[in-house]
């Protein structure tokens, strides 16, 4: 089966074209280029400030959550569902060079009859935690409480959003402007940060939908109907061949396969932060690399060619969705981050020093590309898997 059509059947979508279509009118803001919306100062009228506001979800990651917490017992994958919601609004954030100021609100919705009151409370500990652990690292961030609903009636299981906003100087913003000559410095999103307890498999919040139902065993449909669209029909509901429990052996330590997939998105913003130390207005754009993938930054770019030509190895956990679900590589990398989930565009006599202090928290980085004139806006992935060409 073709996966455009498994997408289509399962009610999502690696390109969000619907979406797109249906916000094309909007105000983007005072920056289109921006990498997330950027608006007046509605707060104070300063016109030197600027207003961020940003909301978004774990996504179905919850339904992996929801069955690895059912199969096993193990409260402690619900903690990574919080960071999960949380991180996606955050490191959008600091793409535009907000690390300060930051406050945080959650939006729990759960079906009561399913989710109980240790896995809510799991989720709020979580996010205190996490938030203080940021603030260990120079991260300005604020909760400011939020709404836990029991609606059972509109969600299956449990839906896990966070909305963050922020003030900021306008003069301190990084608006996209890549462009020739731009070095591309890519960060990973796979293996042991220093500020992480165990080895992350880079999955992000991302093509989860897709993994789990073509990575799982057909048994969890079975016992365990809430975790899917009862309209989703049958051929194209868990798939693949491994249980939850089946291990991975990944640099001599045994992961099950469940956790390895439900890997907290990895936070970069102690590394921003750091950057942002020593440089800013050299860099010409920071993406993050998510809905979209390694496509992403075609969002945000006019007349150059961007051609990544260095990226990191597949990690296993993306190895493993691939040799699972036969997605041919091209879209592999326009569904997964494939290991590589930050990356900055600026002149190359800065790359090292970005590198470095990757580096200094045990995340691995590396010139992955560049940036050449180009009549279209184009990108070309040239990698082991083939050359495959982007527009």
């Amino acid at each position: 089966m073709k996966n455009q059509l498994k997408y289509d059947l399962r009610g999502v979508s690696a390109t969000k074209d619907e979406v797109h279509a249906a916000i094309k009118d909007l105000d983007k803001g005072l920056y289109p280029r921006a990498f997330c919306k950027i608006l007046p100062d509605i707060a104070a009228n300063d016109p030197d400030y600027c207003n961020l506001m940003h909301a978004d979800t774990a996504g179905t990651k919850t339904a992996l959550a929801y069955l690895y917490w059912k199969e096993t017992g193990d409260l402690s994958v619900w903690r990574g569902i919080a960071q999960d919601a949380i991180v996606m609004n955050l490191d959008d954030m600091a793409c535009v060079g907000c690390t300060q100021g930051i406050l945080l609100s959650s939006t729990i919705g759960r079906n009561k009859n399913l989710i109980s009151g240790e896995v809510i409370s799991t989720l709020i500990n979580s996010t205190v935690a996490f938030a203080q652990q940021l603030r260990e690292h120079g991260i300005d961030l604020h909760l400011a409480g939020g709404e836990t609903a029991d609606v059972g009636d509109i969600v299956r299981t449990i839906d896990v959003g966070y909305t963050a906003f922020a003030r900021m100087k306008r003069s301190e913003l990084i608006i996209n402007k890549i462009q020739a000559g731009d070095t591309i410095v890519g960060l990973a999103s796979y293996g042991q940060a220093t500020y992480e307890t165990e080895y992350n498999g880079g999955m992000g919040s991302n093509g989860l939908t897709s993994a789990r139902h073509d990575i799982f065993n057909k048994e969890y449909s079975e016992k365990y109907p809430d975790s899917y669209d009862p309209n989703t029909p049958d051929e194209v509901i868990y798939i693949g061949n491994k249980k939850l429990t089946d291990t991975l052996n990944i640099n001599g330590q045994d992961i099950p396969v469940g956790k390895l997939v439900l890997s907290p998105t990895r936070t970069f913003m102690p590394v921003l932060n750091e950057v942002f130390k020593h440089l800013k207005k050299e860099i010409n754009g920071i993406i993050h690399c998510t809905g979209g993938a390694q496509t992403k930054v075609l969002k945000f770019t006019e007349g150059v060619h961007i051609i990544k030509d260095n990226l990191f190895p597949t990690p296993p956990l993306f190895q493993l969705i691939h040799d699972e679900s036969g997605t041919d590589w091209k879209e592999m990398y326009q569904v997964f981050n494939m290991g590589n989930r930050i990356e900055f565009y600026l002149p190359p006599q800065y790359a090292q020093t970005i590198i470095d202090i990757a580096r200094s928290f045990n995340i691995d980085a590396q010139i992955i590309g560049k940036v050449v004139a180009s009549d279209t806006n184009r990108l070309t992935i040239d990698s082991i898997y083939g050359n495959f060409e982007y527009e």
